[in-house]
C-alpha cells in the first residue's frame, strides 16, 4: 500500500489527485491523505447551486469542487483531515463501508473516543456525526474517502451549505443534513490536524505490516495533477455546469418595485427564463427573457449579459447589481 500525504491545501489540487492517482496506479493500494483549505466538496450527482450559500461563499471565497463519487456535500477546512482509500474492486465491496472505516474507529477508540460506525457510512461520537463517507467505482478499482472533523470552523460550515430550499426544484440528490461535531473536545490534552494524520498514518502501517511505502509525489506527478485541477476540477462546466437540470426561482425587493424571476436550467445553461413583477417597463420583458436563453446561470456571465441591454427600459430605476441579485 502506497501511502500519500498530499503537500497541498488546494482543494482543486486534492480533489483532482484522487481520478490522477485512480489512473497513474490502476493495481496498486493507496492510502492518501489531504487537508483542504476552506472549501465545500459536493457530490457528483448534486446541484452545486442548491447545496450552497453563494453569496456567502463567494464573500468568503469559499473554493467550490465537485467530487468523483456521489453522496451529500461537506464542508472542508484547516480543522478537518480528509482521508481515501484507492483498492481494487471486489464483489462485496462497494455496499460495505465498515473496511476502511474501521482504522478510524480503531485509532479513536484507542484514544478513549468511543466512536462508532451508524448507519451505513457516518462515523459518529455520542450520536454526532464527525465523518462522512463516500465511495465509487472505476476500472476495476474502489475509492472510498471520507472526512474527520476535528477542530473544524462549525459556524463558517453552517453558514457556506445554508441554502434556501424555495428557490430550487429539481431531482438531484440532497445532502442530508446532520448534527455534527468536532472531536477535539475529546482531547483534553489538545490534539493538532497534523498530530492526527501522523496517528492514522501509524495505524494503517500497523495493520498492513511490511506492505506500506510512504509515497511522496513526485515533481512531474505534481505538474499532471495541477494540470488535471486547472483543466477540470477548477472549472464552472466542472463544478456547476455539470449539475442536473433545474428550476430556479427567486423573488426580489428593490425600489423600482418587486420582481420574480422563474427559469429552466440545463446543464449550467439557461433555457427558459420568465420574469414577472409590480415594476414599470418601457420596454417588453419579454426581449430581455430572450436574451438571457443560452447564457451559463453563472454570476459573471449573467452580469455581462445584463450589462449589455439598457435596465432601466425594463425595470424603471435599477442597478445592474440589484438585478444580477435575483439570479443568485
Amino acid at each position: 500500500m502506497l501511502i500519500i500525504d498530499s503537500p497541498s491545501n488546494n482543494a482543486w489540487f486534492n480533489i483532482a489527485s484522487e481520478e490522477y492517482l485512480l489512473d497513474k496506479y490502476p493495481d496498486d493500494e493507496i492510502f492518501l491523505l489531504y487537508v483542504n483549505a476552506p472549501s465545500i466538496i459536493v457530490g457528483r450527482f448534486q446541484n452545486t447551486l442548491a447545496e450552497i450559500n453563494l453569496d456567502y461563499v463567494k464573500k468568503n471565497k469559499i473554493k467550490v469542487v465537485r467530487r468523483m463519487s456521489g453522496g451529500g456535500a461537506v464542508y472542508h477546512d484547516l480543522g478537518n483531515l480528509n482521508f481515501s482509500f484507492h483498492t481494487p474492486l471486489g464483489d462485496d465491496d462497494f455496499s460495505d463501508f465498515s473496511k476502511f472505516t474501521q482504522p478510524v474507529v480503531d485509532l479513536l477508540n484507542s484514544l478513549d473516543v468511543p466512536a462508532k460506525l451508524e448507519g451505513r457510512n457516518d462515523l459518529v461520537v455520542d450520536g454526532k456525526k464527525f465523518s462522512g463517507n463516500a465511495k465509487l467505482a472505476r476500472k476495476g478499482k474502489m475509492i472510498q474517502h471520507g472526512t474527520i472533523l476535528l477542530d473544524s470552523e462549525m459556524q463558517v460550515l453552517s453558514e457556506a451549505l445554508k441554502i434556501n430550499p424555495l428557490k430550487f426544484r429539481d431531482k438531484a440528490v440532497k445532502s442530508a443534513r446532520a448534527r455534527v461535531t468536532n472531536l477535539i473536545d475529546y482531547f483534553p490534552g489538545g490534539m493538532t490536524v497534523d498530530k492526527f494524520k501522523q496517528l492514522l498514518i501509524g495505524q494503517i502501517m500497523k495493520e498492513n505490516g511490511d506492505d506500506t511505502t510512504i509515497h511522496h509525489l513526485r515533481p512531474d506527478e505534481v505538474a499532471k495533477i495541477e494540470q488535471l485541477a486547472a483543466e477540470k476540477y477548477s472549472t464552472w462546466d466542472w463544478n456547476f455546469g455539470g449539475s442536473p437540470n433545474y428550476d430556479f426561482n427567486k423573488a426580489i425587493k428593490v425600489p423600482a418595485g418587486f420582481i420574480e424571476l422563474h427559469m429552466d436550467v440545463k446543464k449550467g445553461i439557461i433555457q427558459k427564463a420568465r420574469i414577472f413583477g409590480d415594476f414599470f417597463a418601457s420596454r417588453p420583458i419579454e426581449e430581455l427573457e430572450e436574451k438571457l436563453v443560452g447564457v451559463p446561470h453563472e454570476t459573471n456571465n449573467i452580469r455581462q449579459t445584463l450589462s449589455s441591454v439598457s435596465l432601466t427600459d425594463y425595470f424603471g430605476k435599477v442597478t445592474t447589481e440589484e438585478i444580477v441579485e435575483l439570479f443568485s
